[in-house]
């Protein structure tokens, strides 16, 4: 053996000893760490470390819920693998508003995320006056980013009474210029009148 190996060789010896001794094999010997959906783990264990850590990540479109590390020291994870959250991006609604107004909301579940709570993204679609909800009035943020169910529109409502002049309106938008629409309303009211004079 070369002198160089044989300088070498009591060091090696030495680390492999201490190594059996501080952590042998049934203590420190991790499971494989706990996997999560959309996204992904990276080992950033420190060199002579008897501890092994892991670095989660979530995929583009997924929020980080938990911590990100998790340690691993006697054959256990110290603590439980963050989860990824989709996100859902805020929807447009013409003539109407959410409960809820952010640019983004988060699948539902209580949960804090950086010492931030985040409540639960169940968001109720309001619509302006004289517009009904067509659909269901309450959406949710699913697990792959969509709404669910789909967001619901506002759409006019005549209220009771106005049937008529909701007809009348109607009339003035298909017509192409101001003098056939008169003309139209003329032969409107005239039917109105004649119509109304045969119920008498």
């Amino acid at each position: 053996m070369s002198p160089e190996l044989q300088s070498v060789s009591p060091a090696v010896c030495l680390f492999g000893v201490l190594t059996l001794l501080l952590c042998p094999s049934g203590l420190c010997d991790c499971k494989m760490p706990p996997p999560i959906a959309h996204g992904s783990h990276e080992d950033v264990s420190s060199f002579l470390s008897f501890t092994t850590v892991m670095y989660y990540e979530c995929d583009e479109g997924y929020i980080l819920v938990g911590e990100p590390k998790i340690s691993c020291k006697y054959s256990q994870w110290l603590s439980p693998a963050p989860q990824c959250k989709a996100l859902c991006l805020k929807p447009e609604i013409e003539n109407g508003k959410l409960s809820v107004d952010k640019n983004q909301y988060v699948e539902p579940e209580n949960v804090t995320v950086e010492d931030h709570y985040i409540e639960t993204e169940n968001v109720t679609v309001q619509c302006d006056a004289g517009y009904g909800v067509v659909g269901p009035q309450t959406i949710t943020c699913s697990e792959n980013g969509t709404w669910y169910p789909a967001v619901p529109k506002c759409e006019w409502e005549a209220p009771t009474g106005c049937e008529k002049v909701l007809a009348g309106r109607k009339l003035t938008q298909c017509l192409p210029s101001p003098e056939d629409v008169k003309m139209a309303l003329e032969v409107y009211k005239l039917s109105l009148e004649i119509r109304q004079l045969e119920q008498e």
